[in-house]
C-alpha cells in the first residue's frame, strides 16, 4: 500500500531517538503518563477550596490561592512552549512538569498557613504549565490534519485521570484527614517519573538554517490562534469558577459533606468525559464548529447561572451534569483549532501562546469571582461564570467562520 503523502510528511518529521513499539503503543504509554500527571495535580482540586477554608482563610485569600495557579501559567507556559521548539526537546519540560506537580504536594503539607497553600498551588501552576510540550508532543504521534482527533484523545485522557482522582478526594479528607490527598498526588507523580525516564526523546527533522526566534514569533500574529485563545480565556473563566473553583464550596453551604463532594465530581465529570470523546465531534457534524460552540457557551452560561439557586445536593448535581457537557463539547475544538495550520516545528509556541492566554482565565475569573463572593455571597461569583459564558456565545457567532466544505455540507443537511 503506497503511503499517503499525510504519512510521508509526518514519518519525514518525527525523528525519535531511542526504541519504539510503533505509533499505537507510543501513544497509549504516553496517554499513561498523561493520566498519571493530571491524577496528581487534580486529586485534591475538589477540597482545595474548603482545605483552604479550613486554614482560616477569607474568599479573597481563597481566591488568590485558586487564582495563582493560572497567574504561574500565564508567566511560564509561553517561554517554556518557545524553549522546547527552540531547543528541539520534548523530554525535559515532560520532566519538569511531574517533578512540579509532586513538589507541589508535599508543600501543601508544609504548614497550617494559607501562605503555604499559595505557594504550593503556585509550584502546581509551574507543572500545569508544561502540559504545552505534552500537548504538542502527543500531537506529533498523529499526522498534522489529525490534531483535532488528538487533542481529543488527550482531553479525555485528562478527564477520566481528573475524574477518578477528584472522585476520592473527598471520601479520603472525611476518613483519613486533610494531608492524604497530597501524599497520594506526590507518590502518583513519582511513579510517573519512573514512566517517564523510558519516554523517548521526539525531534522534529532539522531545518535549513535552523530555527529562528523571529519565525517563531510570528505564530502568535496568526488571527483564528488570538480568537480561539480569548475565546478559552472565557472558557476557562467558567470552569475555575465552578467545578474547579466555587461548587464544592456551595455544596458544602447547602449541608452536603465532604464526602459526598465526589458524587458533585461524578456528575460533571462523566457528561463532560462523553462530550469531549464523542460530543464535539457529533454535534460538529451537525451544527458546525461555530453552531457547537455557541450551544456549548450558551448551556454553560444557563447552568452556572443556576447554581446558587439550587436547595439540595441532587438539585445542584443536576446543574453540573448540564454544565460538564456543555463544557466538554468546547474544549476539544478550541484546543485543536489553536494548532490547526501550524507547521509542527512551531506547534509549541502556539500552543504556549494558545494555554498561557488562557490561563489568564484560570487565574482572574476566581480571584475576581472571590471578590465578588465577598460582597454578594457565593452566587455573586456565579453571576460572573454566567456573564463570561455568555459573552463567549456571542464571540463564538461572531468570530467563527466554518471553512468552505464545512459550510456546504451544513447547508445540504439543513
Amino acid at each position: 500500500m503506497v503511503p499517503s503523502e499525510a504519512e510521508r510528511q509526518y514519518d519525514q518529521e518525527q525523528v525519535a531517538a531511542g526504541p519504539s513499539n510503533g505509533k499505537g503503543n507510543s501513544r497509549i504509554y504516553f496517554l499513561a503518563i498523561v493520566f498519571m500527571f493530571w491524577f496528581s495535580s487534580y486529586i485534591y482540586v475538589p477540597v482545595l477550596s474548603p482545605y483552604v477554608e479550613h486554614l482560616g482563610a477569607s474568599y479573597i485569600m481563597v481566591g488568590a490561592v485558586l487564582g495563582v495557579y493560572g497567574l504561574m501559567q500565564i508567566l511560564c507556559r509561553l517561554p517554556i512552549g518557545i524553549g522546547s521548539d527552540y531547543l528541539n526537546r520534548r523530554r525535559p519540560f515532560i520532566y519538569l512538569g511531574l517533578i512540579a506537580s509532586g513538589t507541589s504536594c508535599l508543600i501543601f503539607m508544609a504548614g497550617a498557613d494559607p501562605v503555604w497553600a499559595l505557594v504550593a498551588r503556585a509550584v502546581s501552576g509551574i507543572a500545569a504549565s508544561a502540559w504545552v510540550v505534552y500537548s504538542v508532543m502527543f500531537a506529533g504521534y498523529f499526522p498534522k490534519e489529525e490534531a483535532g482527533r488528538a487533542m481529543g484523545m488527550l482531553q479525555f485522557t485528562t478527564v477520566i485521570a481528573q475524574l477518578s482522582s477528584m472522585m476520592i478526594s473527598g471520601y479520603m479528607v472525611e476518613h483519613w484527614g486533610w494531608n492524604t490527598p497530597f501524599i497520594a498526588g506526590s507518590i502518583v507523580a513519582v511513579l510517573a517519573m519512573l514512566l517517564a525516564l523510558r519516554l523517548p526523546e521526539q525531534r522534529q527533522a532539522k531545518r535549513e538554517g535552523g530555527i529562528r526566534l523571529r519565525d517563531l514569533a510570528g505564530v502568535m500574529k496568526e488571527p483564528l490562534l488570538v480568537k480561539v485563545s480569548l475565546l478559552s480565556v472565557l472558557a476557562h473563566c467558567v470552569l475555575f469558577i465552578t467545578m474547579f473553583g466555587y461548587t464544592p464550596n456551595q455544596a458544602l453551604d447547602i449541608g452536603a459533606s465532604k464526602e459526598s463532594l465526589g458524587w458533585l465530581t461524578l456528575s460533571f465529570m462523566v457528561p463532560h468525559a462523553a462530550a469531549t470523546l464523542y460530543g464535539s465531534r457529533m454535534f460538529g457534524r451537525l451544527l458546525g464548529d461555530r453552531g457547537t460552540l455557541l450551544l456549548g457557551f450558551a448551556g454553560s452560561a444557563l447552568f452556572t447561572l443556576l447554581i446558587p439557586s439550587m436547595p439540595t445536593l441532587a438539585a445542584l448535581c443536576a446543574t453540573q451534569v448540564g454544565n460538564g457537557f456543555m463544557q466538554g463539547l468546547i474544549f476539544p475544538l478550541l484546543l485543536g483549532k489553536s494548532v490547526a495550520g501550524v507547521e509542527s516545528f512551531k506547534r509549541a509556541t502556539a500552543m504556549g501562546f494558545y494555554q498561557a492566554v488562557y490561563a489568564f482565565g484560570m487565574s482572574g475569573g476566581p480571584f475576581v469571582a472571590g471578590w465578588m463572593s465577598a460582597a454578594y455571597g457565593l452566587r455573586g461569583g456565579f453571576w460572573l461564570g454566567g456573564f463570561a459564558a455568555a459573552l463567549a456565545a456571542v464571540l463564538s457567532w461572531v468570530w467563527i467562520r466554518e471553512p468552505a466544505a464545512a459550510a456546504k455540507r451544513l447547508h445540504r443537511a439543513g
